[in-house]
């Protein structure tokens, strides 16, 4: 693995990426827990819930500031939402003078080791014919803040001869400790643009792994054959993602990806229709074998990501969040973990730019502020619930169903939240955005967005991270927080791919007001589920 040190340059100095956050101060618990009927909160609930936390004092910049770092601005008091705030930001990569550009971010957190792992594809310059290579740049979680960037590393094993590598996926499987990293390769510079017209698909489906947390990489395998097999030839061309994959609690992995499949094959001698459809590729057995699930079948969907979701009835879905040309994103669920999608449903709330833009989705346990337990246990506001193998929350929290012998007192799931980040823009790729959602099935849920960067922005990728009790005393567990990885620029969003990290108190006190919908008025409009 080469090391490029063109890229320290500016960056060098960029040892500690610290959160704009505040650290909160102590936290009357029972009057949160009055604010609870066994169910989650509404967001209206939580903001007054957290409306103690809003005034704290903010955390100074250090003693020597980080010249490739905006740092935020202090925070508003309680009950002045919306105020112009924005998260501390790092560069990561950035477009040199030869013109070589990086783009595509993909991120992905590894708790095990508290390791960050930055993604992009190296670029000739922007144009995606001019892809070349994939490189990464891994970063150490001390605390609240990225300790240290290492330089930025080409992966030269994740590459085919005569084939440039795009769309990395980064997944990791937790059983085993393997790292995944997805990607796909297409040959010389035909471009994507190409392969729709013609039909003639020269993209191939690859891969690499680490044992060491992407210390070293295996040689590539090209998985096309044994995955895909011959339905390749009613693909015009695919891609994966871009950014993370995602692992069920059964181990099944999951990689998102989309295609766009021959409609019909020929008229007149010429390509006459294809469509795009988002889908997933998936493994049972740790990555041993492959398979890939049916089209979402009815909306165009293209670039995409999955979460899933736990609900507070105990149910399960597969939620997916989906890049579309029709002026909103489109989202759609798996009731058999990625198998199958029913119908997708545009998200009015989420809107796109003209041809759409790629977009990141997270999922996290809903923070929970009552639930059972033993009378000599301390009264605390738990950030996170374990639900599931990596979290570090209290056991006695990960399942809520009724205990079947009624001696446990009335419980609940706790349901996942989903964070969303996009250019938030309808007429062009701009400005930077996080939008919640606290019950994503309903395509109404979602909030308006907290602005992380005014300007040209385009592609980005999210990961959760749990940040230990020591540095959110209030929370009695671990907090909740967020980095976001995203192309952005002065005068084009593909100038640099910046780093941010802010918590869930962040996105809470910035979220403007006018975006909370009282479930209880709100006539649910799901995702068609057969």
């Amino acid at each position: 693995m080469q090391q490029r040190k063109g890229q320290m340059g500016s960056h060098s100095s960029a040892q500690r990426t610290r959160m704009g956050t505040a650290l909160p101060p102590p936290f009357p618990i029972p009057a949160l827990a009055s604010l609870v009927l066994q169910k989650p909160l509404q967001l209206a609930a939580w903001r007054t819930a957290f409306s103690f936390l809003l005034a704290a004092p903010h955390l100074p910049p250090p003693l020597s500031p980080d010249p490739t770092s905006v740092w935020a601005v202090p925070l508003s008091p309680a009950g002045t939402m919306g105020s112009r705030h924005f998260p501390a930001r790092t560069v990561l990569f950035e477009k040199e003078s030869t013109g070589v550009t990086y783009r595509v971010p993909a991120l992905i957190y590894l708790p095990c080791v508290a390791k960050l792992l930055a993604f992009a594809e190296e670029r000739l310059s922007a144009d995606d014919a001019h892809a070349n290579l994939l490189v990464l740049r891994r970063g150490t979680v001390y605390g609240s803040y990225v300790e240290q960037w290492e330089d930025m590393r080409v992966l030269e094993t994740a590459a085919l001869q005569h084939h440039r590598s795009m769309n990395p996926c980064p997944l990791y499987d937790e059983f085993t400790g393997t790292l995944f990293l997805f990607f796909i390769t297409v040959l010389g510079r035909t471009p994507e643009a190409f392969q729709i017209v013609t039909g003639q698909n020269v993209t191939r489906l690859c891969c690499v792994t680490s044992a060491d947390q992407g210390l070293s990489w295996s040689k590539a395998t090209d998985l096309t054959q044994q995955v895909i097999g011959r339905a390749i030839k009613e693909w015009a061309t695919f891609a994966l993602g871009p950014g993370h994959g995602i692992q069920l609690r059964s181990g099944r992995l999951l990689v998102p990806a989309y295609s766009y499949h021959i409609d019909c094959k020929e008229c007149f001698g010429q390509l006459c229709k294809t469509t795009p459809h988002s889908f997933a590729f998936y493994s049972d057995d740790h990555g041993q074998g492959w398979r890939f699930g049916e089209f979402i079948p009815n909306l165009q969907t293209g670039e995409c990501q999955l979460v899933s979701v736990d609900e507070e009835d105990g149910s399960n879905v597969l939620y997916c969040n989906a890049r579309s040309s029709l002026g909103f994103r489109v989202q759609a669920l798996s009731t058999d973990d990625g198998a199958v999608f029913h119908g997708g449903q545009l998200v009015p709330r989420l809107v796109e730019p003209p041809h759409g833009c790629h977009g990141s989705i997270i999922g996290f346990p809903a923070p929970l502020v009552y639930g059972p337990q033993p009378r000599s246990a301390p009264h605390v506001l738990p950030a996170t619930v374990a639900g599931s193998r990596t979290s570090t929350g209290p056991r006695s929290w990960a399942s809520f169903h009724r205990d079947p012998k009624g001696t446990s007192g009335p419980f609940f799931q706790a349901p996942t939240w989903v964070l969303y980040s996009h250019p938030t823009s309808s007429m062009s790729r701009v400005n930077m955005g996080v939008h919640l959602s606290t019950f994503p099935r309903d395509a109404d849920s979602w909030t308006e967005p907290w602005v992380i960067y005014e300007g040209p922005s385009a592609y980005s990728d999210l990961a959760y991270m749990e940040l230990p009790h020591s540095q959110f005393p209030v929370s009695g567990g671990p907090a909740i927080a967020f980095a976001c990885l995203y192309e952005n620029g002065k005068r084009s969003p593909y100038e640099q791919i910046s780093f941010s990290m802010f918590t869930l108190h962040d996105v809470l006190q910035n979220i403007p007001l006018t975006a909370a919908v009282p479930r209880k008025k709100r006539r649910r409009k799901s995702c068609c589920v057969s």
